[in-house]
């Protein structure tokens, strides 16, 4: 009963901004609020927000059920790779907030089987991506799954939205210098990623989005950087 009435004491107490922690023998009170300002150098505020934006990233891409391996899980692969991408700087408060971006390199798979090469360009007078994937050196039991982005702006906040994620079978390619593309008017499209990941059953080629869109650039720059940092309360 002493303990049960200790665990409540101690609830009770840490809401009102008080911890309680045994010394020696003797239980003691202290303020759990401090008003030291947190430290918020240039490199730790870049880095808070390539999390950020990775976070936001993945709120998006986890309903189409990507394949990532090698990490403690499925979201800690998938930030790896993600906080390689540039550093997007949008304000704490405001329109911005919860932003994301599309662009290149966005990463929708990671996995073992040889990656897929693979670009945006002009086949017959029609955009297409293009790869370097010939039929011929696809496993039996392989599929090709493509993943689409499309950068919206909801008000005057960006976001990236996923498309539900489609198996190409052969008969969609068009073949160009022997190797795999899809054409289609979908392709001009600027403000729309792609990629193709091969899959065979819990196997998959480590894919990143290709893209025309650069909506993101203007929130890559220093005066980007410093209204984002404004707005948390500045550098340290």
């Amino acid at each position: 009963m002493a303990k049960a009435t200790g665990f409540v004491l101690k609830g009770r107490l840490k809401k009102q901004g008080i911890t309680v922690y045994p010394l020696n023998g003797v239980m003691i009170m202290r303020s759990a609020r401090s008003d030291e300002r947190r430290s918020n150098t240039r490199g730790q505020f870049i880095q808070r927000q390539r999390m950020r934006h990775t976070t936001a990233l993945w709120q998006k891409l986890k309903w189409c059920k990507p394949m990532f391996s090698g990490g403690k899980s499925v979201y800690a692969r998938f930030a790896t790779l993600a906080n390689r991408l540039p550093a997007v700087y949008v304000p704490c408060k405001g329109p911005l907030d919860g932003a994301s971006f599309l662009m290149p390199d966005i990463p929708v798979s990671d996995g073992n089987l040889t990656p897929i090469k693979q670009r945006l360009g002009d086949v017959d007078g029609s955009m297409a991506l293009i790869t370097n994937l010939k039929a011929s050196n696809l496993l039996r039991r392989e599929k090709l799954y493509l993943y689409t982005a499309e950068q919206r702006v909801e008000g005057r906040k960006p976001q990236v939205l996923f498309r539900p994620v489609r198996e190409m079978g052969l008969d969609e390619f068009v073949e160009v210098d022997g190797c795999l593309a899809l054409a289609g008017e979908e392709f001009s499209d600027e403000m729309k990623g792609w990629a193709l990941v091969r899959v065979d059953g819990d196997r998959c080629s480590t894919q990143g989005i290709v893209t025309h869109c650069r909506l993101y650039e203007q929130y890559t720059t220093e005066e980007a950087l410093q209204l984002a940092a404004e707005s948390y309360g500045g550098l340290t």
